[in-house]
C-alpha cells in the first residue's frame, strides 16, 4: 500500500510539473498573440488620429483666422498627447487613461471642426470615415 501511495504521489507530481510547463508555454504563445492583436488595434487607432490631426493642422495653418485659434490649440494639444503616448511600453500603468484622454481630445477637436468621425476596426483593417 505504501508503495502504491508513493507511486501515485510521484506520478501526480510529475504530471503537475509537465502540465504546468505545457500550460505556461501555451499561455505565453496565446498572450503574445493577444497582445499583438490588441496592440495593432491601438496603434492603428492612434495612427488614424495622428493622420487626421496632421491633415487638419496643414489645412488650418494655411488659412487660419483669429476664430480658428481655439481649434489650433486643441489640435496642437492632441498632437502633443499622441507624440507622448508610450507605444513601446506595455507595462505603462496609465496607458488606458492616456488613450481615453486622446480619444476625448479627438472628439473635442471633431466637435470644433464640425465633423462626424466613425472610427472602425474590422478584419479588413481600420480607419476613419466621415
Amino acid at each position: 500500500m505504501a508503495l502504491l501511495l508513493a507511486w501515485l504521489l510521484r506520478f501526480h507530481g510529475e504530471g503537475y510539473r509537465e502540465g504546468y510547463e505545457e500550460g505556461s508555454s501555451l499561455g505565453m504563445i496565446e498572450g503574445r498573440r493577444h497582445g499583438t492583436l490588441h496592440g495593432a488595434k491601438v496603434g492603428s487607432e492612434i495612427g488614424c488620429y495622428q493622420g487626421f490631426a496632421f491633415a487638419w493642422r496643414g489645412l488650418l495653418h494655411s488659412c487660419a483666422t483669429e476664430r480658428d485659434s481655439k481649434k489650433m490649440k486643441v489640435l496642437e494639444a492632441l498632437i502633443g498627447m499622441i507624440q507622448k503616448f508610450p507605444y513601446d511600453d506595455p507595462t505603462y500603468d496609465k496607458l488606458h487613461e492616456d488613450l481615453d484622454r486622446i480619444r476625448g481630445k479627438f472628439k473635442q477637436l471633431c466637435s470644433l471642426l464640425n465633423v462626424q468621425p466613425d472610427f472602425k476596426i474590422s478584419a479588413e483593417g481600420s480607419g476613419l470615415s466621415f
